[in-house]
């Protein structure tokens, strides 16, 4: 692929971590060589799960503050979380295309707190809905499982859409999230994602690192950076 596409970026998602000692392991992701962490935030509403919210980005921040926060937003309405996100110390601010009725007027109020803006769809929604709203954004997230749970199975077929926004935004962030790990990773980074979300297979892993470094080399072989 070109040398213009952004360099591969691997984001463990802290859902699977024991959420007791989440600061441990989220410095034990860090030393072993993550770009980013990859935070997941479900309000019952959006997703039939609950997780956690603002207040507890904002205790993380400072015990690691050197880490880059994607949060990853599963909430029914997006709005209303951008300013306390950004107050709590977020880096990235992803929201569903699907929770809003207007992805411009939220990518610019995300930009505007101070946030990167990223913008995520299920498997269940075309590609090209998205691809309007992709010049305001900084990442699009191709979900390759349903949001709401850890430890679902990769869909492979969802491949083609990070394939089409690849082709059409060479410099884009791409982002895949579900399911990804060594046994799928390759599929990804065929199709053109740069920025990898793993889970259990990172956070559970005997060896974290190296799994970081498998996923990583695999990236690389394709995208050439």
């Amino acid at each position: 692929m070109a040398e213009n596409h952004p360099r591969c970026k691997i984001g463990p998602s802290i859902l699977n971590a024991d959420l007791s000692s989440l600061r441990e392991a989220c410095e034990k992701m860090m030393s072993s060589g993550a770009d980013y962490l990859h935070l997941d935030v479900m309000d019952g509403h959006f997703v039939p799960n609950l997780t956690f919210g603002h207040p507890l980005v904002k205790c993380l921040r400072p015990k690691i503050p050197d880490a880059f926060f994607d949060m990853h937003m599963m909430v029914s309405k997006p709005e209303e979380w951008v300013e306390p996100m950004a107050d709590a110390g977020a880096d990235q601010y992803t929201f569903h295309i699907e929770a809003t009725d207007n992805p411009t007027e939220l990518s610019r109020k995300i930009r505007d707190a101070g946030m990167k803006v990223g913008i995520g769809i299920k498997p269940g929604t075309p590609v090209e809905t998205v691809i309007p709203y992709a010049d305001a954004a900084d990442m699009i997230l191709v979900m390759t499982v349903e949001p709401g749970f850890g430890g679902q199975k990769f869909m492979a077929d969802m491949m083609s859409k990070v394939k089409l926004l690849r082709q059409t935004f060479p410099e884009m962030d791409i982002e895949v999230d579900g399911g990804v790990g060594p046994a799928t990773i390759e599929q990804c980074a065929e199709a053109g994602a740069n920025m990898i979300v793993s889970g259990s297979a990172v956070v559970n892993a005997s060896d974290p690192k190296a799994v970081i470094a498998q996923m990583r080399a695999a990236v690389v072989k394709e995208l050439g950076n």
